[in-house]
């Protein structure tokens, strides 16, 4: 075990850094800086906001630099938020981003496991049937038309739910039901033909044969074969909906990690920018290594020492 998260840690430095690496020169690749106006800042205005932030050295210097900062924990200023550096804005929106991303995993989880179990027992029927025509609307429709869709019908029309901000417990409802629509109906499917695949096993049968409760067949044989594909998902989900949904944020005015990611790529605020994806990037890697160590206390089978 201590030798595979040595050498996952490893990959996950080198992982990172190649991140960093393209997404610093494809930044400045892009014409154009920061401070680049519809109406033109003076040429000495421009000159003198380069020096302050060094800005007007070589880019491999800036990128030495860069990344000794990032080494020491130091993402930078905010070069649109005079004051404000990107550390500053991660410690601010994270929280808010987590607080709605945790409901929402929680929601898919809760949800779409059991509804995708239940699906795969009464197979063709209309249990089934029902649930995955919800699912398969579930994929199709994107969250930003969900999100519309919940203000539009519950905030405008009926008026029962909160249009935006995060003030009591009615404004979470529509961010969390709008971010976890696609990965519910997502890890419903998923479970459903996972179990279906798991249902068809030989050692199934065998314990069927065997005369065994159809609950403990279900539950202690087929379920944890079937939701290595689920966990293999979920790693993931968490991270992208932890740290903030770009769009769900956005339309419901949350001032999350999503919104200050959204906002520097249209500031071409570099730093901001890189921090925002640096930060994605590390909790993305960490997630995929704990879904690894998961497989091996789920399924036996796999070795993750090897």
């Amino acid at each position: 075990m201590g030798r595979f998260i040595a050498n996952r840690t490893f990959s996950m430095i080198i992982t990172l850094l190649l991140v960093i690496t393209i997404t610093f020169f494809l930044m400045h690749a892009i014409p154009g800086g920061p401070f680049t106006r519809e109406k033109a800042l003076p040429p000495a205005v421009i000159k003198a906001l380069e020096a302050k932030y060094k800005l007007d050295q070589p880019l491999w210097k800036q990128y030495i630099d860069y990344l000794g900062d990032v080494i020491r924990g130091d993402l930078g200023p905010s070069f649109q938020r005079t004051g404000v550096t990107v550390n500053q804005l991660i410690e601010k929106g994270f929280p808010i981003s987590a607080k709605i991303g945790g409901l929402a995993v929680i929601l898919v989880l809760i949800l779409g496991v059991p509804i995708g179990i239940i699906s795969a027992l009464k197979q063709n029927k209309w249990q089934d049937q029902l649930a995955m025509f919800f699912a398969t609307l579930g994929v199709t429709i994107p969250s930003f038309v969900l999100g519309t869709l919940i203000i539009y019908i519950f905030s405008s029309k009926l008026g029962i739910l909160p249009s935006f901000g995060l003030k009591t417990w009615k404004h979470y409802i529509g961010p969390v039901i709008a971010l976890s629509g696609f990965s519910l109906s997502f890890v419903a499917r998923l479970t459903r033909s996972s179990m279906l695949e798991v249902l068809q096993q030989d050692y199934i049968r065998t314990a069927r044969a065997k005369g065994l409760p159809e609950f403990t067949v279900v539950v202690k044989h087929a379920l944890k074969n079937a939701l290595i594909p689920v966990v293999t998902y979920v790693g993931p989900l968490v991270a992208a909906i932890l740290t903030g949904s770009f769009v769900v944020e956005r339309i419901f005015a949350i001032p999350g990690m999503g919104k200050h990611f959204v906002e520097s790529v249209g500031n071409r605020d570099y730093t901001v920018l890189m921090g925002m994806t640096i930060f994605y990037a590390i909790f993305l890697v960490v997630m995929v290594l704990v879904v690894d160590v998961v497989y091996g206390f789920i399924d036996p089978r796999i070795k993750i020492d090897k």
